[in-house]
């Protein structure tokens, strides 16, 4: 009997890094299951061993915890219902597939790979689709018992049924039907010991009362076999909700070829959890209106099933800069000093020391200017140590033949200040320009380049502010020798 409690699961097969597209049906559990107050279940799927990567689970139990999705039971959260490693469960769908075997629901198959490549080639031959025969299905007791004695290779198949509709209730296709006489005797159990997917997966969400099955839309065209073996269990199916595809902007599928498809790889480039999380939430969904910042908390609050697309989402690269752009915005200034240390620590300036107040400072300036934290060191890198060298083309622009005179004047005016903040720089330049009959821009472009070595940036106040009296007249003393 399924649950009353909903129960879902999120159960990624280790071959590697986890998918944004597995972030995206991890994530779309997850907001289920709180969404309704039930349970989120982390099941490892590793019984194709040809694809397994060591360290792939840690791997993945690593990323999920990162970006904020903590699973109620897994491999390293007991349950009632595990082990939730199916490598570790063989015993248990050896029994099924015996229970199968018993009703005539699946049979033993001894075909060698040479008969199988033969029929099929036929089959292609002849413009048949591709399907297994059912040639073992004819052999006698006697037979098999001869050939499991001879320790003859098999596996084990699905007995499916011939004319009959397969009918599948999905929430985001509605009801899809499948002709049976379309569906492959598919192999269950594998020469090896280990099952399949479609054998591993059902009987693992009906042992685990898992109550609704969210995953890829990739796994539709296999439901029907999944229904089939539901029933010949006699066992009560879950509902389904197949998501949309991911795109890239060109309408074709995701995949590496045209950018990065790794959580690892946006979470190693700097992105926010909360950020890539926002951006991979509205990936096929949105809450009907034209919202699109969102915390986790308020996509518990807000997702439903219901409102999940059927067409494919394309994955825009630029919003997701856009959406980190924002929630970097909106942290509290004392994460992000902490965040910055963390880059500091990893740069070229983790020798040198920075106080809280001064890296708020340098934050507070250049809040509106980044989009990453490491953006605070590239685009800014004159806060953590002086410019040697100037940019070529705002020297060409802005550096004239006299501003070296004039910068002169400027910093032996700034020499006298006593303790000055942002307002007293600014009236001391202003002062300075009335004094030689020149505009504010013949000393302020100037200073710019003597400070920060660059043409843009916060405006020019706030980093003499920020640097203090005598760094900036140690900069403007090099610039002024430096620059001919």
């Amino acid at each position: 009997m399924i649950s009353d409690t909903v129960r879902v699961r999120f159960a990624p097969s280790p071959t590697g890094y986890l998918h944004v597209g597995g972030l995206r049906t991890a994530l779309y559990n997850y907001l289920f299951a709180k969404h309704n107050g039930g349970k989120f279940i982390l099941r490892i799927e590793d019984t194709d061993r040809a694809r397994f990567v060591e360290g792939a689970i840690k791997n993945l139990i690593d990323t999920l915890g990162w970006s904020g999705l903590t699973y109620d039971e897994g491999p390293d959260k007991d349950g009632d219902f595990g082990p939730y490693i199916q490598s570790q469960r063989l015993e248990i769908y050896n029994k099924y597939t015996q229970e199968l075997i018993e009703n005539r629901k699946g049979y033993y198959c001894f075909c060698t790979s040479e008969r199988l490549t033969d029929l099929r080639n036929k089959q292609t031959e002849q413009k048949l689709q591709g399907k297994y025969d059912k040639h073992c299905l004819n052999l006698t007791p006697e037979e098999i018992r001869e050939k499991l004695n001879d320790n003859t290779p098999y596996v084990i198949r699905l007995n499916v049924p011939s004319n009959e509709i397969v009918t599948v209730n999905d929430i985001i296709r509605g009801t899809v039907e499948f002709d049976s006489n379309t569906v492959d005797d598919q192999i269950l159990l594998k020469s090896d010991g280990f099952p399949t997917y479609h054998l591993a997966n059902v009987v693992d969400d009906h042992l685990m009362k898992i109550t609704h099955v969210i995953r890829g839309e990739e796994w539709l065209p296999s439901t029907p076999k999944h229904v089939l073996l539901y029933k010949a269990f006699s066992w009560e199916i879950p509902v389904f909700a197949h998501l949309p595809l991911l795109l890239n902007p060109d309408k074709s599928k995701l995949s590496k070829r045209q950018g990065d498809v790794a959580v690892e790889d946006y979470r190693s480039k700097g992105f926010l959890k909360e950020a890539l999380i926002n951006f991979v939430a509205l990936l096929g969904w949105n809450a009907g209106d034209d919202r699109e910042f969102y915390y986790l908390d308020e996509l518990i609050s807000h997702f439903t099933v219901e409102r999940v697309n059927k067409s494919g989402a394309v994955f825009n690269i630029e919003k997701l800069n856009w959406l980190n752009f924002e929630h970097l915005r909106q942290k509290p200034t004392e994460e992000v000093v902490s965040m910055l240390r963390a880059e500091l620590t990893q740069s070229e300036f983790k020798d040198k020391e920075f106080s809280d107040a001064y890296l708020t400072e340098v934050i507070n300036s250049m809040r509106e200017r980044v989009s990453f934290v490491k953006e605070f060191l590239t685009k800014s890198p004159y806060f953590f140590t002086p410019p040697i060298s100037y940019d070529e083309a705002t020297l060409k622009k802005r550096w004239k033949e006299d501003s070296a005179s004039l910068l002169q004047k400027l910093r032996d005016n700034f020499a006298k200040l006593g303790n000055p903040v942002k307002e007293d720089f600014e009236n001391s330049l202003h002062n300075t320009a009335l004094e030689n009959n020149a505009g504010n821009g013949k000393f302020i472009h100037p200073l710019r380049i003597a400070v920060s070595g660059m043409g843009e940036g916060p405006g020019i106040f706030d980093i003499v502010a920020i640097l203090g009296k005598e760094e900036t007249l140690k900069r403007v003393d090099y610039a002024i020798s430096a620059i001919k």
